[in-house]
């Protein structure tokens, strides 16, 4: 766990970096013995944060030239058009078929850290991190980084794109139950293994919260139609001159 956070500790620094234009897109990176004597870190740790970064798309590694920044404009576009529905869709898909693939070689050390992730949510305090941490450890216990990567990126989006976070921010509130609920169901089917159990849990767990997403985007637009006619009520009605003529 120390060393999986220090490593994204060092990507997070560098993307800041990035995002300063102290290391502009084109650019190249100081040499990995450099970078691990800049942040103070070994350099297997520095190899771990630049893997993660290409797969973000923040670098690009080119053998036997060195690691170069990634122009990010046409990325960030692209993300900002994605909707919640469709990264709560690609979620259930990606997610479903990791929890499948855990259930299978996920530990009892694994199984503890997930227990600890339910507890603080029961609690209803940082319901969002431990939500967070309880789908990357079930990533983790893939045994497959690319997987896990994945799953860190939808969560980025998850948190960064504005209109998802307007979005989930309407279906996420007053339903700590319904989360239990599912995070509990998950949690039952990797302790037993059960690869099919674990990615019904999952889809089910997706399901809900996307047809959560469905009734408030719903209610949204019923407000907007109602909103708008109060105003065309106002403006037409002939009460106001009912009122008078009986006066």
């Amino acid at each position: 766990m120390g060393n999986r956070r220090l490593f994204w500790r060092i990507v997070d620094k560098i993307e800041s970096l990035i995002n300063q234009g102290e290391f502009t897109a084109g650019s190249r990176l100081p040499p990995e013995r450099e970078l691990a004597e800049m942040f103070d870190v070994s350099r297997p740790t520095i190899r771990e944060a630049i893997i993660a970064l290409e797969v973000r798309g923040r670098v690009e590694v080119k053998t036997g030239s060195g690691v170069y920044v990634v122009e990010q404009k046409n990325a960030s576009i692209k993300s900002k058009e994605i909707s919640a529905f469709e990264l709560t869709q690609a979620r259930a898909l990606i997610e479903g078929e990791i929890a499948a693939l855990a259930a299978q070689s996920i530990t009892e050390e694994e199984l503890e850290q997930l227990n600890q992730t339910l507890i603080v949510m029961e609690k209803g305090l940082y319901v969002e991190q431990a939500d967070r941490e309880f789908h990357e450890i079930i990533a983790r216990a893939t045994r497959n980084k690319a997987l896990e990567f994945a799953v860190s990126n939808l969560w980025d989006l998850r948190l960064k794109n504005p209109q998802i976070v307007a979005d989930y921010s309407s279906v996420c509130t007053n339903n700590n139950e319904c989360v239990m609920d599912e995070h509990t169901a998950i949690y039952t089917a990797l302790r037993a293994h059960d690869a099919s159990a674990a990615r019904a849990a999952m889809h089910k767990h997706f399901n809900r919260l996307i047809n959560a997403l469905f009734d408030a985007v719903e209610a949204r637009a019923l407000e907007e139609i109602k909103r708008k006619n109060d105003e065309k009520r106002g403006l037409y009605s002939l009460d106001g001159l009912v009122n008078k003529s009986a006066h």
